[in-house]
């Protein structure tokens, strides 16, 4: 049995998952947590990069060691009533509620408002060009034809370049100000790399991950590897050079950010400081290659997740719609939710955010040291519950404030958060997650040794 891959097919592998991970949340979040973090953005973008380069990568290896076939098949370890909860409410956040809608909004806030009158109604903009960027996706996904394959083989490297173009010129320009003096703002002030961690939960991309992992596990067996571990230690090892690369982008960028502090406030989102970033520099030819290249990256990026949502939901309710009309509802949902606008669209999936990224980390951990208590059931039953409670109290906690006063939520918040250890800093539910581990790993050990599932 082959228990390793060639030079050439980890290359292909690499280039792979690097394509799969990278989206327009890969450039608009560093470059906000570097305007932000300024002198303190070594902190920021090392919890940025665990949460953003290396839980994708677990996530994509819990996947390969566990024999999994995907999202639905790793969490009805815990059972299937989760898993239908979990599947559902994951690829939802990654497509129609949040993910593809940012396709839209980042396409829009980095390419067509920068060149248009600042005066005009940009919401009426919005609505044309969402209603223009979806029918066009729905399209593609309905025949998507070469589009996918074209696009990342010739735009992707188009896209890096002129990013590498943007990079260099900022770097060695004499109005780029030294790290040094740039002051934190926000939550970087006093706890920068925990500020970091958290946002890179925006990213989306461990929960990416177990959605899409199946794809390279199931890559890396057709290439002859199928033995669980050497699938694992060959996706790692894939994925090393991709995450490499990924972490170079984030830290060039992050500088970038960084170093616009010299010219510019910090803006509202990320991809406002980007957009103003390549105007200043490159300026109006350069802003439009930019638009185009990123309109049309965040295109194949919608299509390719809403073609995946639709397949995942035809297939977990196959007496349901089909594929064609579940993909016409996501589009149309989608359509709907980018009219909001990206600030907002950021603001709305922070507190899902909050309560799912807990629940991935505990099963990507759960799955790759299963081996240890033979995948038991009673394990993750008793992790995830104690999860799922601590998980809700943070998407509580960071509702928008209207809602929070709405549904009187201060003050019960206010007392769960004194007496639950590190809720104050984002991370509420490490201590019932651990609490829950011991109480499952005691049961096990406790009765006879269950087979694994």
């Amino acid at each position: 049995m082959k228990k390793k891959l060639t030079v050439k097919e980890y290359v292909y592998v690499a280039s792979m998952l690097f394509g799969l991970f990278f989206g327009a949340g890969n450039l608009i979040f560093p470059t906000a947590v570097g305007q932000l973090a300024g002198r303190n953005m070594w902190s920021a973008i090392l919890g940025l990069l665990i949460t953003g380069v290396g839980l994708p990568l677990l996530g994509v290896a819990a996947l390969g060691l566990s024999r999994s076939d995907g999202l639905f098949s790793l969490s009805s370890k815990v059972n299937r009533p989760y898993a239908y909860f979990f599947t559902c409410a994951l690829y939802l956040t990654i497509g129609p509620f949040f993910a593809i809608p940012r396709c839209a909004t980042v396409s829009f806030t980095v390419g067509l408002e920068q060149i248009l009158p600042q005066n005009g109604n940009m919401k009426l903009y919005l609505l044309l060009f969402t209603l223009a960027f979806f029918i066009a996706a729905l399209l593609f996904s309905l025949r998507p034809g070469k589009i996918l394959t074209w696009v990342g083989k010739i735009l992707n490297p188009f896209f890096l370049l002129f990013l590498g173009i943007l990079v260099v010129v900022t770097l060695v320009s004499p109005a780029a100000v030294p790290i040094s003096s740039v002051e934190p703002m926000g939550g970087y002030i006093q706890q920068p790399f925990l500020t970091g961690f958290l946002e890179g939960y925006n990213t989306m991309d461990a929960l990416a991950s177990l959605a899409f992992g199946i794809i390279v596990v199931q890559v890396i067996r057709e290439l002859g590897v199928d033995e669980p571990g050497a699938v694992a230690r060959n996706t790692a090892k894939a994925g090393i050079f991709s995450c490499l690369f990924m972490g170079l982008i984030y830290l060039a960028v992050t500088v970038v950010g960084v170093q616009s502090r010299g010219l510019f406030e910090p803006a509202a989102n990320g991809g406002v400081a980007l957009a103003q970033i390549a105007r200043h520099y490159l300026g109006s030819a350069g802003l439009l290659v930019l638009a185009a290249t990123v309109t049309l990256a965040c295109l194949k990026t919608a299509v390719g997740l809403i073609t995946s949502c639709a397949e995942t939901f035809s297939a977990l309710f196959p007496n349901g719609p089909a594929y064609r009309i579940w993909a016409i509802i996501f589009s149309a949902i989608s359509f709907l939710f980018a009219n909001l606008g990206l600030s907002a669209i950021i603001d709305y999936s922070i507190p899902v955010l909050m309560f799912l990224y807990p629940l991935a980390i505990v099963l990507i951990l759960l799955a790759l040291f299963g081996k240890f208590f033979r995948h038991d059931r009673a394990v993750y039953i008793s992790t995830i519950v104690l999860t799922f409670v601590a998980a809700l109290y943070d998407l509580l906690r960071t509702l928008p404030e209207y809602l929070r006063t709405l549904c009187h939520l201060d003050a019960p918040l206010e007392a769960v958060g004194n007496v639950l250890p590190l809720a104050s800093l984002g991370l509420g539910w490490v201590c019932p997650a651990a609490l829950g581990l011991v109480i499952g790993l005691v049961i096990h050990f406790l009765r006879k040794q269950p087979e694994a599932t």
